[in-house]
């Protein structure tokens, strides 16, 4: 390959991805991870789709939950991104949530949005997994939403 896995990091560094944590309500408790590689998948069905590295901690409890709420983190949440970035032993200690009417997945306070799901398929994707979500209920705010860009996370507005 003409280049290395550092080059094609900085690269993709230049395009803007949403800031997300994935929670659920595992088995052990609740359970959480940043996720800035989010996306819209499809209308019919209402699809939605991330990809957790396979080292995750996080992501074996959001598996064995079933479902997941995906949080949209507002600009200002820059703490809860690199918080749900870590392998804490709590992540959620001293954050205030809220299970979802439906799964009653961890809907963290202050989010721009959150996409309340089940899992519909899980599939390899070199050192991540591909995750479908199969959407059960949604809702945004006027919260401008934070990015990850060029190694940082801030916000943007449309104009």
């Amino acid at each position: 390959m003409p280049f290395d896995s550092a080059r094609f990091r900085k690269v993709m560094g230049h395009i803007p991805t949403p800031v997300t944590v994935v929670t659920a309500s595992g088995p052990d408790g609740p359970v959480g991870l940043t996720i800035g590689s989010f996306t819209s998948v499809s209308l019919d069905p209402p699809l939605i789709g991330f990809l957790p590295g396979k080292k995750s901690d996080s992501w074996p409890g959001v598996e064995a939950a079933g479902s997941f709420c995906v949080n949209v983190l507002a600009e200002d949440q820059g703490e809860l991104c690199w918080r749900f970035a870590t392998e804490l032993p709590d992540k959620f200690e001293g954050v205030e949530w809220e299970p979802t009417t439906l799964t009653g997945s961890p809907l963290l306070e202050g989010v721009a949005g959150h996409i309340d799901c089940t899992i519909h398929s899980v599939s390899e994707a070199g050192d991540h997994f591909w995750v479908l979500g199969l959407v059960q209920e949604l809702q945004a705010t006027h919260r401008p939403p934070m990015v990850f860009w060029s190694g940082k996370v801030g916000g943007v507005r449309p104009e």
